[in-house]
């Protein structure tokens, strides 16, 4: 008869607590980052509609710069409120709006289209 030593595999006793843990925060913070915003887009505006309950439009300040805006409550605010958003193109702010309503802020941003910067040269 021939015997082998065979490794013991021990299995902790708080895995299964650790992997529910795991999947609760997982749902729970992917849960938080998908509620409260809505996006839809057309070929010259992108959409978006927020969520900020309890803040007034004094206490938002929204700011657009390039492919960026940047929407965040002042200092004093009850809520706090931070978030920045990317786009592909560059957003025009001359034609782009926010309206505040019931605790939902609405932006509609105007996609600045590129000017060509070609030259026609003349041939000689």
């Amino acid at each position: 008869m021939f015997f082998a030593a065979t490794p013991t595999i021990r299995r902790s006793t708080y895995t299964p607590a650790l992997r529910s843990l795991d999947r609760f925060l997982e749902d729970t913070l992917s849960a938080t980052r998908q509620t409260g915003v809505q996006f839809s887009q057309n070929d010259t505006t992108w959409s978006l509609s927020i969520d900020v309950p309890g803040v007034s439009r004094e206490q938002l300040a929204i700011a657009i710069e390039g492919q960026t805006v940047k929407i965040e409550t002042v200092e004093g605010a009850p809520r706090q409120y931070k978030k920045v958003y990317e786009f592909a193109q560059d957003v025009d702010s001359t034609a782009s709006s926010a309206k505040l309503e019931n605790g939902v802020l609405t932006l509609n941003l105007a996609k600045l289209v590129p000017e060509s910067k070609a030259a026609t040269l003349a041939i000689a």
